[in-house]
């Protein structure tokens, strides 16, 4: 999956960003927001005396624990452009796991969207301290403003910033170094227990966007004709299957792992957190079940999951002979050979 989250301002958005930026606006201080998958701006403020007073006045009283934002702030030097600005990140500790990866990945696309040579300099803050003036100070004195970053390395190092310092506990979510593990319920864990039993062949797991959970969607025995069906076209799941075949002779018990997500028509925060949960899920899994994952499957049609597919990732074929190589042939019309006569 891609680091980028797909989300774009809209028309308000672009218009006002192109309004803060003339010389003759008066706006110091703009707040946009992720709605509806949408940069959207939801606040603004005016210059009334030098930068410093109205840092002071204006930053920290528009920020909310729990809830991120981008900020930007307009400074009184100028540069070929015109003013300069700074660019504020916000993103609290206690913002849910979700909100941190997206505005983690939308960040580079704001900052394209606002203009790169606007932007003098550039603050990320989790806590209220850190958006003080003094701290602000203390930030520009410390010298600890990034430098220039392509937008591929600028995402990542954000959401790798988003996917730490969370608190864990009993039954919370927490991070790995795979990705986030969502907190699996009782009943998901008992089916797969039952899988590892053999009371069920088939167990499909789905992610409780809203609660951050992984909840039990279905665990039964399936025939593997039946898989295709048993698994949704239009949402995005996990399905976990014990697939005992005789291959060559010899006797598998093989546990696959597939990951289901249809190529449109899901939201991007269901992607990225379908994509940053699978590893801890599966990591999960195979504790539970007390081996590992034969083979992981991604698809975005499980239509394709029958029996003919999951031989042919369980057991590809190899080509043992290499053709030999051939010596191309030269160009046409280069006429008759030339014989050298010996001295």
């Amino acid at each position: 999956m891609s680091h980028q989250s797909g989300i774009q301002g809209n028309a308000d958005l672009l218009k006002k960003f192109s309004e803060v930026r003339s010389p003759e606006s008066r706006i110091r201080l703009l707040k946009v927001v992720i709605q509806d998958e949408q940069l959207t701006t939801v606040h603004h403020a005016m210059a009334t005396k030098n930068w410093e007073k109205d840092f002071e006045n204006n930053v920290v009283g528009c920020l909310h624990e729990g809830e991120p934002c981008y900020l930007f702030f307009r400074l009184d030097s100028k540069n070929s452009s015109g003013y300069e600005w700074l660019f504020i990140s916000w993103i609290p500790d206690d913002a849910t796991v979700r909100q941190k990866m997206l505005y983690a990945s939308t960040r580079a696309t704001i900052k394209r969207e606002f203009g790169g040579t606007y932007i003098a300099e550039e603050l990320s803050a989790t806590s209220r301290n850190e958006v003080t003036l003094s701290g602000y100070k203390r930030h520009k004195q410390a010298g600890s403003a990034p430098g220039p970053m392509t937008i591929a390395e600028e995402e990542k190092r954000q959401i790798q910033k988003a996917q730490t310092g969370v608190e864990i506990g009993v039954d919370t979510k927490h991070q790995t170094l795979q990705g986030v593990a969502f907190p699996v319920t009782a009943d998901a864990m008992r089916a797969l227990e039952d899988l590892r039993s053999g009371a069920v062949n088939f167990v499909l797991l789905s992610l409780d966007l809203t609660k951050e959970i992984v909840n039990l969607d279905a665990s039964r025995k399936v025939l593997l004709n039946q898989i295709a069906r048993s698994i949704p076209h239009d949402q995005g799941r996990y399905a976990i299957l014990r697939y005992p075949h005789s291959y060559e002779g010899d006797m598998f018990d093989s546990l696959v792992f597939i990951y289901s997500m249809p190529s449109s028509g899901c939201s991007v925060k269901e992607r990225m957190l379908y994509s940053s949960c699978k590893n801890p899920l599966i990591e999960t899994v195979e504790k539970v079940l007390c081996c590992s994952v034969s083979k992981r499957i991604e698809t975005d049609d499980p239509l394709e999951v029958d029996e003919n597919f999951l031989r042919d990732q369980l057991h590809p074929q190899v080509q043992l002979h290499q053709p030999l190589f051939a010596k191309p042939k030269g160009p046409p019309g280069r006429g008759n050979k030339r014989l050298t006569k010996g001295t």
